[in-house]
């Protein structure tokens, strides 16, 4: 069965071919690197992730481009709050996004482009819009011009004369629409700025992206990955750019998620109900978090409270001591004997896993399938002449699994307290010889296993998550 998605564009789950059969390009919108993310922020980050290694599972090559804005309105104000420079404010938040992302299970993108090295791309892209008429400058700024655009507003699904009656033109601006939106800001005094043919200034915010796309990825994309929150505006100034400029259409917008949600509403940081990542897994084991935002569909709400995070943790436990008791059976068994009625239904939970993800990557239903297998698995664990041919394919199966979620179904021996005293101290041994590099794969290797160091003026100390 083809995998097939929810496309944005046309509102509608469609069967996905690539441009290039056996490779995807895909392109993830990043953070804006002004705070350290919270759990809504986390969300789109692991559901792309969960789908880039579903892609590959199913053999595609997917060359995966996901952007940090590291120079926006936000970050000029949080480094005027701090009395701190805006650059290193964002260099700071990008080392915790990866920080607080590999803890989450996420691989690194192929790129990570950022506005501030992507700067000479961004003012060619915009002055050949200028170039075709579809922007104008006015005094430095410049916009882009919606009605020279006559397919505004597809994306979004919005009236344009909707849109215009709730759009408005703010003091200082020169717009010859209320729809006509910023891609080059001319700088206000002490702004950090860049030399553009119209201005000392900086992009605005949706251009960004499109110059990042053609950049790292060319013209044409598979799949542009983002929030639902973004279709309007940011989604659909990018279609419109990106189509003026290159005369194509988008082949998939799709992946548009439903904004993660708190119980009584929407989770942000300027509202102030927000959780942090950072915070987070301190109090959860980081698996625990990445398996409770999988147990929803992506394009439906996630209500988040500590209730649920519990069952989550109660429901990957569950998994955890069924494959410890297929394990310690495994070691009991001696036979290579036989069972065709259990191989048959564990081909069968495996083709069912398949068909939910392969259904615009139902990641709930196939959890759920994992916690029937499970149920089964237990069954069969209490008769008393078990196949270790079988065994050993469940075991297969869940760190198949597990790779394609990215949550370890299969726990690791647990470290005892004199092995994590050894790799302490090969770790202090590394620091001594200056062997930073190993010094630091040993405390993230730690990290990973639950233990996190703290480095005194006593001594190295460790302690379980």
């Amino acid at each position: 069965m083809a995998i097939h998605m929810y496309n944005t564009l046309t509102r509608s789950k469609e069967e996905f071919r690539p441009l290039e059969e056996g490779r995807v390009k895909m392109y993830v919108c990043g953070p804006t690197v002004y705070n350290y993310i919270h759990i809504g922020n986390a969300r789109p980050v692991v559901v792309f992730d969960m789908v880039r290694r579903y892609l590959q599972y199913k053999g595609y090559e997917v060359e995966y481009v996901s952007n940090f804005t590291d120079v926006d309105d936000k970050i000029i104000k949080a480094a005027k709050e701090n009395g701190e420079d805006a650059f290193k404010l964002a260099e700071r938040f990008i080392e915790k996004f990866h920080e607080d992302t590999k803890a989450l299970g996420v691989k690194e993108a192929d790129e990570h482009p950022r506005v501030t090295k992507t700067m000479p791309e961004i003012i060619e892209f915009i002055q050949a819009l200028v170039d075709k008429g579809y922007a104008y400058e006015a005094d430095g700024d410049v916009y882009f011009h919606t009605k020279a655009f006559p397919s505004y507003g597809q994306l979004s699904g919005q009236s344009i004369d909707d849109l215009r009656s709730g759009a408005r033109i703010d003091v200082g601006e020169q717009k010859r629409d209320p729809l006509d939106f910023a891609l080059w800001k001319k700088a206000k005094d002490g702004e950090v700025n860049w030399e553009a043919p119209w201005s000392s200034g900086r992009p605005g915010w949706h251009i960004e992206c499109s110059a990042m796309v053609k950049k790292y990825l060319g013209d044409t994309i598979d799949i542009h990955a983002g929030g639902q929150d973004l279709a309007f505006p940011h989604h659909e100034n990018e279609v419109a750019q990106s189509e003026a400029l290159m005369k194509r259409r988008w082949r998939t917008i799709g992946y548009t998620m439903v904004t993660f949600k708190s119980i009584t509403k929407k989770m942000s940081k300027s509202l102030g109900n927000f959780v942090l990542v950072n915070d987070l897994i301190k109090a959860y084991d980081p698996s625990v978090i990445r398996f409770f935002i999988l147990q929803a569909h992506y394009r439906h709400p996630l209500n988040f409270n500590n209730e649920l995070l519990e069952s989550a943790k109660s429901g990957l436990v569950r998994i955890h001591t069924f494959a410890e008791n297929v394990q310690h059976r495994i070691q009991e068994t001696a036979d290579l004997g036989e069972s065709d009625v259990m191989e048959n239904r564990i081909e069968q939970f495996k083709k069912r896993f398949i068909d939910d993800m392969d259904d615009d990557f139902h990641t709930a239903n196939a959890i759920t399938n994992v916690f029937e297998f499970v149920r089964e698995g237990n069954r069969y664990l209490q008769e008393p002449n078990t196949s270790k041919r079988v065994l050993e394919l469940m075991m297969t199966t869940l760190k198949e699994w597990g790779t394609v979620l990215g949550v370890s179904f299969v726990p690791e021996a647990e470290l005892l307290d004199d092995e994590i005293e050894t790799l302490i101290e090969q770790r202090i041994q590394a620091r001594s010889e200056r062997n930073f590099q190993e010094s630091d794969r040993i405390r993230d290797d730690l990290k990973e296993r639950g233990i996190l160091l703290e480095d005194t003026a006593q001594g190295t100390r460790w302690k379980r998550v």
